[in-house]
């Protein structure tokens, strides 16, 4: 992202941000309520128009105009009486085939391939709403997985999830990132367990104000005082 500036109602949300995303590297967005943390996750999947410039090369440095994208929204609400099941989100996302006549064997294998990179193929049949917090992320990040993508993005993916579902969900995804090469980009206000985790954080507010490691960037004046992070030594 190079010099990218959004604006929304005649208000500048994002401005000239410079940022470089990394093939094997989860790089955290943090910073308080309208920094601009989901702008900038619209501006990089090509929802939000902006100035500046978005693009993307492979590990040859060769432009690549359309890299897969694999995306875990903010808000996920299932009304939890729909007959809706894990493998009729697969089938919508991975056919033009209607699930209610019937899923072909080779989606529902698709979907147990991705479902089993989060170690959720045991939930392919059941019903959405019946899930937990933490199955149903594991389900969306499943599907944000299939087909693998060059990108991985997650916008506040632990919204609702325990202490113990976080700590897992964010283990599994370092292992994935480990495993399939990804760039991950993670926008989050689970700052400790960040600080284990991500390979790179990124402090916004409008503007990138501070970058580098989770130490860092956890120690600098301006976050310490933005979180109230006055215990850090």
């Amino acid at each position: 992202m190079r010099g990218v500036t959004a604006r929304r109602n005649g208000v500048t949300v994002l401005e000239e941000i410079n940022l470089h995303l990394h093939c094997g590297e989860l790089t955290a967005v943090i910073g308080e309520n309208g920094a601009g943390k989901t702008t900038l996750v619209k501006c990089l999947l090509g929802e939000m128009p902006h100035a500046g410039e978005v693009h993307f090369l492979d590990a040859a440095r060769r432009r690549k105009d359309s890299p897969v994208i694999g995306y875990v929204p903010q808000h996920n609400s299932f009304d939890k009486e729909a007959p809706v099941s894990v493998l009729d989100l697969f089938a919508a996302s991975l056919s033009a085939r209607p699930a209610c006549l019937g899923v072909s064997a080779s989606v529902r294998q698709a979907a147990l391939d991705g479902l089993q990179r989060t170690g959720a193929d045991l939930l392919v049949d059941r019903k959405v709403g019946t899930l937990s917090g933490g199955e149903l992320q594991r389900v969306l990040l499943g599907l944000a997985l299939t087909p693998v993508p060059n990108i991985l993005v997650l916008d506040e993916p632990m919204s609702g999830v325990d202490h113990s579902g976080r700590e897992q969900f964010y283990g599994l995804l370092s292992k994935l990132r480990r495993e399939y090469d990804l760039a991950v980009l993670l926008v989050s206000h689970d700052l400790a367990t960040l600080a284990r985790f991500a390979d790179r954080m990124v402090f916004l507010d409008r503007r990138i104000v501070c970058e580098g490691t989770p130490a860092e960037v956890l120690h600098d004046p301006q976050v310490r005082a933005a979180f109230s992070l006055h215990s850090l030594s």
